[in-house]
Protein backbone atom coordinates (compact mmCIF):
# COMPACT_ATOMS: atom_id res chain seq x y z
CA UNK A 1 0.00 0.00 0.00
CA UNK A 2 0.98 3.49 -1.13
CA UNK A 3 1.60 6.24 1.33
CA UNK A 4 0.96 9.66 0.60
CA UNK A 5 1.28 13.08 2.19
CA UNK A 6 -1.83 14.72 1.89
CA UNK A 7 -3.19 18.01 3.46
CA UNK A 8 -7.50 19.15 3.92
CA UNK A 9 -9.01 21.06 6.73
CA UNK A 10 -11.07 19.03 8.76
CA UNK A 11 -14.84 19.39 7.97
CA UNK A 12 -17.59 18.07 7.79
CA UNK A 13 -17.87 16.23 4.15
CA UNK A 14 -14.40 14.79 4.49
CA UNK A 15 -13.92 13.84 8.29
CA UNK A 16 -14.62 10.37 7.48
CA UNK A 17 -11.68 10.42 4.94
CA UNK A 18 -9.42 11.58 7.62
CA UNK A 19 -10.51 9.79 10.53
CA UNK A 20 -9.67 6.72 8.89
CA UNK A 21 -13.82 5.67 8.58
CA UNK A 22 -13.12 5.94 5.20
CA UNK A 23 -9.83 4.09 2.90
CA UNK A 24 -8.52 3.95 -0.11
CA UNK A 25 -8.07 0.30 -0.92
CA UNK A 26 -4.47 0.96 -2.34
CA UNK A 27 -3.63 3.81 -0.69
CA UNK A 28 -2.84 5.14 2.79
CA UNK A 29 -3.44 9.24 3.24
CA UNK A 30 -0.84 10.65 5.84
CA UNK A 31 -2.62 14.07 6.54
CA UNK A 32 -0.59 16.72 8.06
CA UNK A 33 -2.34 19.95 9.69
CA UNK A 34 -1.69 23.49 8.48
CA UNK A 35 -3.59 25.52 11.07
CA UNK A 36 -3.71 28.44 8.34
CA UNK A 37 -4.61 26.33 5.14
CA UNK A 38 -3.51 29.17 2.22
CA UNK A 39 -0.22 28.11 3.25
CA UNK A 40 -0.54 24.63 2.55
CA UNK A 41 -1.64 26.16 -1.07
CA UNK A 42 1.17 28.43 -0.92
CA UNK A 43 3.38 25.41 -0.15
CA UNK A 44 2.11 22.96 -2.63
CA UNK A 45 2.41 25.27 -5.77
CA UNK A 46 5.43 26.84 -4.89
CA UNK A 47 7.50 23.64 -3.85
CA UNK A 48 5.05 20.70 -4.91
CA UNK A 49 5.48 19.39 -1.20
CA UNK A 50 2.34 17.41 -0.76
CA UNK A 51 0.84 14.36 -3.07
CA UNK A 52 -2.78 15.18 -2.30
CA UNK A 53 -3.94 18.88 -1.82
CA UNK A 54 -7.01 20.56 -1.10
CA UNK A 55 -6.71 24.11 -2.84
CA UNK A 56 -8.36 27.45 -3.54
CA UNK A 57 -10.00 26.79 -7.30
CA UNK A 58 -8.56 30.35 -8.39
CA UNK A 59 -4.98 29.79 -6.95
CA UNK A 60 -5.36 26.14 -9.13
CA UNK A 61 -6.52 28.14 -12.09
CA UNK A 62 -3.65 30.09 -12.12
CA UNK A 63 -1.02 27.46 -11.14
CA UNK A 64 -2.30 25.49 -14.56
CA UNK A 65 -1.82 28.42 -16.10
CA UNK A 66 1.99 28.41 -15.68
CA UNK A 67 2.23 24.85 -15.74
CA UNK A 68 2.35 23.34 -12.21
CA UNK A 69 2.61 19.49 -12.31
CA UNK A 70 -0.69 18.97 -10.74
CA UNK A 71 -4.58 18.10 -11.67
CA UNK A 72 -7.14 18.72 -9.81
CA UNK A 73 -9.91 16.32 -8.88
CA UNK A 74 -14.24 17.38 -8.97
CA UNK A 75 -14.20 17.24 -5.41
CA UNK A 76 -15.31 20.85 -4.27
CA UNK A 77 -14.80 20.48 -0.63
CA UNK A 78 -15.83 24.61 0.23
CA UNK A 79 -18.70 26.61 -1.25
CA UNK A 80 -19.94 30.05 -0.21
CA UNK A 81 -21.76 32.96 -0.73
CA UNK A 82 -19.98 36.27 -1.40
CA UNK A 83 -21.95 38.87 -1.84
CA UNK A 84 -21.17 39.58 2.50
CA UNK A 85 -17.43 39.42 1.11
CA UNK A 86 -17.52 43.00 0.45
CA UNK A 87 -17.69 45.28 4.10
CA UNK A 88 -17.52 48.96 4.71
CA UNK A 89 -15.87 50.21 7.38
CA UNK A 90 -16.86 53.51 9.29
CA UNK A 91 -18.96 56.43 7.67
CA UNK A 92 -16.44 57.39 5.35
CA UNK A 93 -17.48 54.16 2.30
CA UNK A 94 -19.77 54.10 -0.38
CA UNK A 95 -23.03 53.36 0.19
CA UNK A 96 -23.63 51.70 -3.04
CA UNK A 97 -21.44 49.77 -5.41
CA UNK A 98 -21.12 52.27 -8.43
CA UNK A 99 -19.30 54.36 -6.06
CA UNK A 100 -16.51 52.13 -5.70
CA UNK A 101 -15.37 53.32 -9.55
CA UNK A 102 -12.39 55.76 -8.70
CA UNK A 103 -11.47 54.60 -5.06
CA UNK A 104 -9.31 52.15 -3.51
CA UNK A 105 -10.67 48.67 -2.38
CA UNK A 106 -8.93 46.48 -0.17
CA UNK A 107 -8.35 42.73 -0.74
CA UNK A 108 -7.31 40.31 1.85
CA UNK A 109 -4.25 38.53 0.80
CA UNK A 110 -3.66 37.97 -2.97
CA UNK A 111 -5.56 39.33 -6.19
CA UNK A 112 -6.54 35.90 -7.04
CA UNK A 113 -7.92 34.92 -3.37
CA UNK A 114 -10.98 32.81 -4.69
CA UNK A 115 -13.45 35.01 -2.66
CA UNK A 116 -12.38 37.99 -4.33
CA UNK A 117 -12.62 36.97 -7.78
CA UNK A 118 -16.40 35.91 -7.39
CA UNK A 119 -17.11 38.87 -4.83
CA UNK A 120 -15.44 41.52 -8.13
CA UNK A 121 -17.93 39.47 -10.65
CA UNK A 122 -20.66 40.38 -8.35
CA UNK A 123 -20.15 43.41 -9.10
CA UNK A 124 -19.62 43.55 -12.56
CA UNK A 125 -22.55 41.58 -13.32
CA UNK A 126 -25.37 42.88 -10.88
CA UNK A 127 -24.27 46.26 -10.13
CA UNK A 128 -22.32 47.65 -13.53
CA UNK A 129 -19.29 48.19 -11.67
CA UNK A 130 -16.30 49.03 -14.03
CA UNK A 131 -13.76 46.28 -12.23
CA UNK A 132 -10.65 48.52 -13.90
CA UNK A 133 -11.78 52.28 -12.54
CA UNK A 134 -11.18 50.69 -8.81
CA UNK A 135 -7.31 50.48 -7.36
CA UNK A 136 -7.30 46.75 -5.80
CA UNK A 137 -5.16 46.77 -2.47
CA UNK A 138 -3.64 43.81 -1.46
CA UNK A 139 -2.61 42.97 1.94
CA UNK A 140 -0.10 40.05 0.78
CA UNK A 141 1.08 38.40 -2.27
CA UNK A 142 0.08 35.68 -4.54
CA UNK A 143 0.64 31.93 -4.16
CA UNK A 144 1.65 31.76 -7.92
CA UNK A 145 4.95 34.17 -8.23
CA UNK A 146 4.82 33.98 -11.82
CA UNK A 147 1.21 35.81 -12.05
CA UNK A 148 1.81 39.67 -12.44
CA UNK A 149 -1.47 41.33 -11.69
CA UNK A 150 -2.93 44.24 -13.92
CA UNK A 151 -1.68 47.82 -12.92
CA UNK A 152 -4.60 49.03 -10.80
CA UNK A 153 -3.51 46.09 -8.28
CA UNK A 154 -1.08 47.28 -5.47
CA UNK A 155 -0.13 46.72 -2.46
CA UNK A 156 -1.22 48.89 1.07
CA UNK A 157 -3.58 49.30 3.09
CA UNK A 158 -7.31 50.55 3.04
CA UNK A 159 -9.59 51.19 5.67
CA UNK A 160 -12.65 51.75 4.33
CA UNK A 161 -14.05 48.90 2.12
CA UNK A 162 -12.13 45.60 1.91
CA UNK A 163 -13.18 42.29 0.76
CA UNK A 164 -12.50 39.00 2.42
CA UNK A 165 -12.56 40.07 6.25
CA UNK A 166 -15.73 39.45 8.57
CA UNK A 167 -15.42 43.32 10.31
CA UNK A 168 -17.61 45.96 9.04
CA UNK A 169 -20.96 46.17 7.50
CA UNK A 170 -21.94 44.48 4.22
CA UNK A 171 -22.43 46.77 1.39
CA UNK A 172 -24.48 44.84 -0.37
CA UNK A 173 -27.97 44.47 0.93
CA UNK A 174 -28.86 41.29 -1.36
CA UNK A 175 -27.46 37.76 -0.30
CA UNK A 176 -26.60 34.94 -2.25
CA UNK A 177 -29.25 32.82 -1.94
CA UNK A 178 -30.92 34.62 -4.83
CA UNK A 179 -27.90 33.75 -6.91
CA UNK A 180 -28.95 29.88 -6.25
CA UNK A 181 -32.84 31.16 -7.19
CA UNK A 182 -31.72 33.03 -10.38
CA UNK A 183 -28.83 30.78 -11.62
CA UNK A 184 -29.34 27.07 -10.40
CA UNK A 185 -25.87 27.45 -8.63
CA UNK A 186 -23.85 28.50 -5.97
CA UNK A 187 -19.93 29.34 -6.00
CA UNK A 188 -17.07 26.94 -5.70
CA UNK A 189 -14.03 27.80 -3.16
CA UNK A 190 -11.82 24.79 -3.26
CA UNK A 191 -10.69 21.53 -4.83
CA UNK A 192 -8.59 18.61 -4.39
CA UNK A 193 -5.25 18.66 -6.67
CA UNK A 194 -2.96 15.73 -6.72
CA UNK A 195 0.79 15.83 -8.24
CA UNK A 196 1.04 14.95 -11.26
CA UNK A 197 4.29 12.29 -10.74
CA UNK A 198 2.04 10.28 -8.86
CA UNK A 199 -1.63 10.69 -10.26
CA UNK A 200 -2.96 7.44 -11.65
CA UNK A 201 -6.62 6.27 -12.88
CA UNK A 202 -6.43 4.08 -10.05
CA UNK A 203 -5.51 7.12 -7.32
CA UNK A 204 -7.83 9.24 -9.05
CA UNK A 205 -10.63 6.78 -8.60
CA UNK A 206 -10.50 6.24 -5.25
CA UNK A 207 -9.87 9.31 -3.91
CA UNK A 208 -13.00 10.73 -5.76
CA UNK A 209 -14.95 7.47 -4.52
CA UNK A 210 -13.76 8.23 -0.49
CA UNK A 211 -14.74 11.85 -1.07
CA UNK A 212 -17.94 11.27 -2.14
CA UNK A 213 -18.79 8.33 0.89
CA UNK A 214 -17.70 10.92 3.09
CA UNK A 215 -19.52 13.71 1.49
CA UNK A 216 -22.40 12.09 1.83
CA UNK A 217 -22.59 10.63 5.14
CA UNK A 218 -22.46 14.22 6.19
CA UNK A 219 -25.00 15.26 4.27
CA UNK A 220 -28.71 15.34 6.07
CA UNK A 221 -26.54 14.79 9.18
CA UNK A 222 -25.44 18.42 9.85
CA UNK A 223 -24.73 20.42 13.35
CA UNK A 224 -26.05 23.56 14.03
CA UNK A 225 -22.96 25.56 12.92
CA UNK A 226 -23.61 28.31 10.15
CA UNK A 227 -21.81 26.53 7.39
CA UNK A 228 -24.29 24.02 7.44
CA UNK A 229 -26.95 26.03 7.97
CA UNK A 230 -26.00 27.30 4.44
CA UNK A 231 -25.91 23.73 3.36
CA UNK A 232 -29.27 22.65 5.11
CA UNK A 233 -31.06 25.93 3.40
CA UNK A 234 -29.65 25.39 0.19
CA UNK A 235 -30.74 21.76 0.12
CA UNK A 236 -34.63 23.04 1.04
CA UNK A 237 -34.18 25.70 -1.93
CA UNK A 238 -33.10 23.21 -4.63
CA UNK A 239 -34.16 20.08 -3.00
CA UNK A 240 -31.02 18.44 -4.55
CA UNK A 241 -27.51 17.85 -2.87
CA UNK A 242 -25.93 20.81 -1.32
CA UNK A 243 -22.11 19.66 -2.39
CA UNK A 244 -22.62 17.92 -5.66
CA UNK A 245 -19.40 16.44 -6.62
CA UNK A 246 -18.25 15.48 -10.19
CA UNK A 247 -17.53 18.22 -13.04
CA UNK A 248 -21.26 18.49 -14.63
CA UNK A 249 -23.35 19.48 -11.91
CA UNK A 250 -20.50 22.43 -11.51
CA UNK A 251 -19.81 23.41 -15.25
CA UNK A 252 -21.91 26.37 -15.20
CA UNK A 253 -20.47 27.53 -11.84
CA UNK A 254 -16.84 26.32 -12.77
CA UNK A 255 -17.73 28.48 -16.47
CA UNK A 256 -18.54 31.41 -14.47
CA UNK A 257 -15.82 31.88 -12.26
CA UNK A 258 -13.41 31.43 -15.68
CA UNK A 259 -14.81 33.85 -17.04
CA UNK A 260 -14.48 36.09 -14.01
CA UNK A 261 -11.17 35.53 -13.94
CA UNK A 262 -10.45 36.40 -17.20
CA UNK A 263 -11.98 39.52 -17.32
CA UNK A 264 -10.17 40.23 -13.89
CA UNK A 265 -6.83 39.68 -15.97
CA UNK A 266 -6.38 36.62 -13.91
CA UNK A 267 -6.06 34.40 -17.15
CA UNK A 268 -5.79 35.12 -20.86
CA UNK A 269 -7.99 32.84 -22.11
CA UNK A 270 -10.25 29.75 -21.42
CA UNK A 271 -9.45 26.79 -20.65
CA UNK A 272 -10.96 23.24 -21.00
CA UNK A 273 -12.50 21.96 -18.45
CA UNK A 274 -12.25 18.54 -19.15
CA UNK A 275 -8.68 18.85 -19.35
CA UNK A 276 -8.29 21.00 -16.04
CA UNK A 277 -10.23 17.67 -14.36
CA UNK A 278 -10.03 13.98 -13.80
CA UNK A 279 -12.00 11.55 -12.57
CA UNK A 280 -15.67 11.52 -11.59
CA UNK A 281 -18.92 10.97 -13.31
CA UNK A 282 -19.40 13.32 -16.20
Amino acid sequence: MRRLRAVSRTQGNNRAVKDGSIRLPHYELDFEEVPVLPQAFRRMVRNLEFDVCEMALTTYLVAKRYGKPFTALPIFLVRGFHHGAIRVHGDRGPSRPKELEGRAVGVNRGYTVTTGVWARGILREDYGVDLDKVTWVLTGDEHVTEYQPPPNVIRGEVKDVVIGVETGEPLLKEDGYEWLTTKGWYPINHCIVVRDDVLTNELATELFDAFTEAKNRYVGHYADTATDRMYQRVHQITGRDPLPYGLEPNRDALEALVGYAIDQHILDERPNLDELFVAGPR
